[in-house]
């Protein structure tokens, strides 16, 4: 039996031609736009057959009998028995122009190529979208009734099978397959469409909360999908069925479920949180259209809106399927497949496998460099505070990652110690020596640095002091709370002023601060320390709305408690669990790669959370671990510092990473 195909290299054609050739006699011919070896021969080797079996035919839908040759015309000759016709554009982001081309007058132009053949059954792959947004159920005799047929997409799916159903000469069957989503029982899958839409979402939330946190969601229409193999198995099956032409086979789900629903079945498969408050999405149909475009015309909802969905990897228009109303009914297709034992699977079955296929094969993160080194290898990246430490832990990284390391630190002997250890190593580093809680020499080091190494595009501000003192032991200590603002925020904030119109003019740059857990949480004995952190974190938030059009990104970093030399003075912090520098270096280099707003623990997020919603109690939490400890010895003066009793070392394990 000899068949003609269209469409055989996409996603779905593929997979019948696999199916097609399992048929002892088949011979097939495929439309392809050239003769590309490697393409061809990878195409060959997924069907195991050679040219003989499977030949190519070169032509191109817009032309006229599809542009194919006369000598290939001979070859294929008049044996035909069954054309598919599945080439088409399947992208609601397609422009209109390309949509009509192809799909309407490619469908004229292959049928009048197809009846040039003799063949004698056309088989045409069409969409739901022929429905249009049809309110009500879609039966697979109906045609005519489609409604709301305004987007491209859906018009030019109806128009394509109009063409079939009324220039046709040829014994014709149309199949409307719902969104096609990977193969149940590999996940496979070619492409971002329907709901995968949705996938980064779901990550985000699984990066951001644990599981078993509930989230808000939105719920909408029902929305039909089925997996590619049931599509191929059901056409194949119903194309060689006796006494079935001039019909429409709907190739859905019989028992769609809600986008709501939908969503939490892959976000179990990612596990991720449950959304379990949803928002049904048709309360926007209750917003007057003109205060919608009313709202559209404003230029900073236009922004945020495209930030949001470019962020999510959303379409443009995707909210505006989530309320599709159709259902579809699909009696002639079971009426067909009764007994043959093929049959639409449950989503909860195989959700898994797609979700597994999409993260390890087509998250759009994985086609970008989030290395280290595909980042920073070139650039300069200033790093204060970096001979000890966080700084010095998170320049060794760069410098082996190929960034051009400077760091900045009051000490020339512990500059100088760094130098000769990252030499030992074979790594670049220059070092400069400055006070940044002195203006002047912040900004002489600046100078140096942009006149020796050009242009700075990434600063991390790490250097700070920190002062653990009740402010009942404070009162006659005004001066901690002086130096402890000049250099944790004067110092920061100036050497980032000094560098902005260099990466502004350029537009590229990053700058990341290093704040505190304690300012999250409101760390009491810490009100020095975390004064000075919350104020360059809000300059920060600041800075960021007004350089977010100039290329130049900000990253606040809520470090939580790591063994340095600048928390050595309390003793009670040796049986404290902390992290290490190369472990705080690693949630520097990460912001460093990918530029969040924030790098926060959840421990962190949890108490902003409490204080902002319960601000009574969480005073009560922290006031509660505040008597719990004393300040340390050198803040006493009494040289006195004993081991931590077993509340003390409960609350610590419990609250690891917080301040005491």
């Amino acid at each position: 039996m000899q068949y003609f195909i269209t469409g055989a290299t996409g996603f779905i054609g593929k997979r019948l031609v696999a199916k097609l050739l399992e048929r002892e006699d088949s011979r097939i011919f495929y439309l392809v736009r050239d003769l590309d070896p490697e393409r061809l021969a990878a195409l060959h080797e997924d069907w195991g057959v050679d040219q003989d079996r499977a030949t190519p035919i070169v032509g191109d839908l817009t032309q006229e009998l599809l542009g194919v040759s006369a000598a290939d015309r001979r070859k294929i000759g008049k044996r035909t028995t069954h054309f598919f016709h599945l080439a088409a554009i399947y992208d609601l982001s397609a422009d209109a122009e390309s949509q009509l081309k192809v799909n309407v007058e490619g469908t004229r132009n292959t049928l009048r190529f197809a009846e040039s053949l003799g063949a004698k059954h056309f088989h045409m792959f069409s969409s739901i979208a022929a429905a249009g947004m049809f309110e009500g159920v879609f039966r697979e005799d109906m045609f005519e009734e489609a409604e709301g047929l305004d987007h491209p997409y859906f018009r030019t799916k109806h128009d394509s099978e109009a063409i079939v159903r009324r220039e046709s000469t040829i014994a014709w069957r149309i199949y409307r397959p719902a969104i096609v989503v990977g193969d149940s029982r590999t996940g496979e899958m070619d492409k971002i469409d329907g709901p995968y839409y949705f996938f980064k979402l779901i990550q985000k939330l699984r990066e951001m909360l644990p599981p078993w946190m509930p989230t808000i969601g939105i719920e909408g229409g029902r929305i039909n999908m089925v997996p590619v193999d049931y599509v191929v198995e059901a056409a194949d099956r119903i194309a060689h069925a006796k006494g079935e032409d001039g019909k429409c086979f709907h190739l859905v789900d019989p028992s769609p479920r809600r986008v709501g629903d939908v969503l939490n079945i892959f976000a179990r498969a990612g596990h991720a949180p449950q959304m379990s408050l949803r928002i049904n999405a048709a309360l926007l149909g209750f917003v007057p259209p003109y205060l919608r475009k009313a709202l559209m015309s404003l230029a900073p909802v236009r922004r945020v809106r495209s930030v949001i969905m470019k962020d999510l990897g959303l379409p443009p228009d995707m909210m505006r399927f989530v309320n599709y109303p159709t259902r579809f009914d699909d009696r002639e297709t079971r009426r067909v497949l009764k007994g043959s034992g093929i049959a639409v699977p449950r989503l909860e079955d195989y959700a898994w496998r797609l979700w597994d296929y999409w993260e390890r094969h087509l998250d759009p993160d994985l086609f970008i460099d989030r290395s280290l080194r595909g980042t920073v290898e070139g650039k300069v990246v200033v790093v204060t505070g970096g001979s000890s430490g966080i700084g010095r832990a998170v320049a060794q990284k760069l410098a082996e990652a190929g960034a051009v390391v400077a760091i900045v630190a009051r000490s020339r002997e512990q500059l100088d110690a760094t130098v000769a250890e990252f030499k030992a190593l074979d790594l670049s580093l220059h070092a400069y020596e400055g006070d940044l809680a002195d203006m002047a020499q912040v900004d002489a080091v600046a100078g140096r640095i942009q006149s020796e190494l050009g242009t700075v595009s990434v600063l991390v501000n790490n250097a700070g002091r920190s002062i653990r003192r009740a402010i009942e032991n404070s009162y006659d200590r005004f001066h901690d709370y002086e130096r402890t603002m000049q250099l944790n925020y004067f110092g920061a904030v100036r050497l980032s002023m000094c560098l902005l119109p260099d990466m502004s003019a350029n537009r590229r740059g990053h700058i990341l601060n290093i704040s505190s857990i304690g300012v999250l949480t409101n760390a009491p004995r810490f009100s020095a320390y975390v004064a000075s952190k919350a104020a360059l974190d809000a300059w920060t938030r600041c800075a960021a709305s007004e350089f977010a059009d100039r290329g130049v990104q900000f990253t606040t970093i809520n470090m939580p408690l790591v063994k340095t030399p600048m928390i050595a003075p309390t003793k009670l912090y040796d049986q404290v669990p902390t992290l290490t520098p190369d472990e705080a270096a690693d949630l520097v280099c990460d912001a460093i790669v990918h530029k969040p707003v924030r790098v926060a623990t959840r421990l962190g997020i949890t108490g902003q959370v409490m204080h902002a919603l319960v601000p009574r109690i969480a005073q009560v939490v922290m006031n509660t671990s505040f008597r719990m400890f004393d300040d340390s010895s050198a803040s006493k003066g009494d040289g006195k510092s004993g081991a931590p009793n077993k509340d003390q070392l409960a609350m610590q394990h419990w609250m690891r990473g917080i301040y005491f």
